[in-house]
């Protein structure tokens, strides 16, 4: 072979060049056939199987793979020919740790994917959900190590970044404190995440509690997480807050809850047929789950009475509407069957009246 720095070898004729173009599209195109080969072959098995897993990682490393062999094509012509040897060895400190980089990526996010898909077939919602939120977090904190790595594997084959970085080992301890320093809130910011990951205080779509705002878990990444309320608002936190302080988490171990429905009455009201009505009411209502019902009288005063009414339902969502239709469906019976029960403050004309006319 001849040898690829010797400038003797220049310049190149037309014939020369022809076959090292040649050399070069023989080499990329049995790369793609082979690569063409494999793929065929992975589809086919990942058909045999009823695990969405298998496809969804075949997809992701599809592309990723197909320009790593055309690499490894383009260094085995390389090999070979001194034209394209003195291109690719400029070239590869670069292009390798580039196309290394996106196959991991690929692979992790294949991975990830998998899993996930995987995850939502689960009749449990609970561990559905604590299964995707492991693996959101942890697919994230491994991509973010792999494009750190990749873009410092790519600059440090640029000789100027290289010359500084060996002046920065020089006061290693100096940059150590100042790199520390700088780097402190992303590092409680990656341990929070990792700790979400392993202890799963919450878990992407938990409904939750927080400064008196309630909403679903949306998204949970290594800095922040997103809260979905009701009116569609996003309500975005730091990581580290759900770490430090407390929260609501109403659906962490199962959606069913109990929920109560307050009335305040005159003293006067008749609880009896209060209660007979209310449970008549929820027992015949499609979104009681029959667990829990009761209606109690939680304060007295002079003026009123305090009636807490408790229903469960299987999920929040269900629970919600039932205690609105209660509410709703108690007022409206009150207003008919017993009106004396609803608390009025009327202005006394005929006291007052008379009031007056004595002064």
């Amino acid at each position: 072979m001849l040898d690829r720095y010797d400038p003797r070898n220049w310049p190149i004729s037309s014939d020369g060049l022809i076959a090292t173009m040649i050399g070069l599209g023989v080499s990329i195109l049995i790369a793609l056939a082979l690569h063409w080969a494999i793929f065929a072959a992975l589809r086919r098995i990942a058909r045999l199987s009823n695990n969405p897993f298998d496809d969804v990682i075949v997809a992701k490393v599809r592309k990723p793979l197909r320009w790593v062999m055309i690499g490894f094509a383009i260094s085995a012509a390389a090999d070979a020919d001194a034209l394209v040897g003195q291109g690719w060895d400029i070239a590869t400190d670069y292009i390798t740790p580039a196309l290394v980089g996106w196959l991991a990526y690929a692979v992790v996010q294949g991975f990830s994917a998998g899993m996930a898909a995987e995850a939502e077939r689960s009749e449990d919602p609970v561990s559905q959900r604590a299964r995707i939120t492991r693996i959101a977090i942890l697919g994230r904190t491994l991509t973010v190590g792999i494009v750190i790595i990749t873009i410092a594997l790519i600059l440090f084959n640029i000789p100027g970044v290289r010359d500084i970085g060996v002046t920065m080992m020089a006061s290693a301890g100096l940059v150590a404190l100042a790199v520390g320093a700088a780097a402190q809130p992303a590092l409680k910011s990656l341990i929070a995440g990792l700790q979400m990951a392993i202890t799963q205080p919450l878990r992407i779509g938990d409904q939750v509690k927080l400064d008196g705002e309630v909403g679903r878990i949306e998204e949970i990444r290594m800095s922040f997480v997103t809260v979905r309320t009701w009116d569609e608002r996003v309500i975005v936190v730091p990581t580290t807050r759900f770490l430090d302080q407390s929260f609501e988490n109403w659906s962490r171990v199962s959606e069913k809850l109990t929920g109560p429905v307050f009335l305040h009455l005159d003293p006067a009201a008749e609880i009896a047929p209060i209660r007979e009505e209310f449970e008549r009411f929820v027992r015949n209502h499609p979104l009681w789950d029959g667990r829990n019902l009761s209606l109690l009288m939680t304060e007295a005063y002079p003026e009123s009475i305090e009636l807490r009414l408790a229903m469960s339902s299987a999920t929040i969502g269900d629970l919600w509407t039932l205690r609105c239709e209660v509410r709703e469906h108690m007022l409206t019976w009150l207003r008919a069957d017993q009106p004396g029960a609803l608390i009025r403050h009327r202005l006394e004309v005929e006291a007052a009246n008379a009031r007056a006319m004595k002064t």
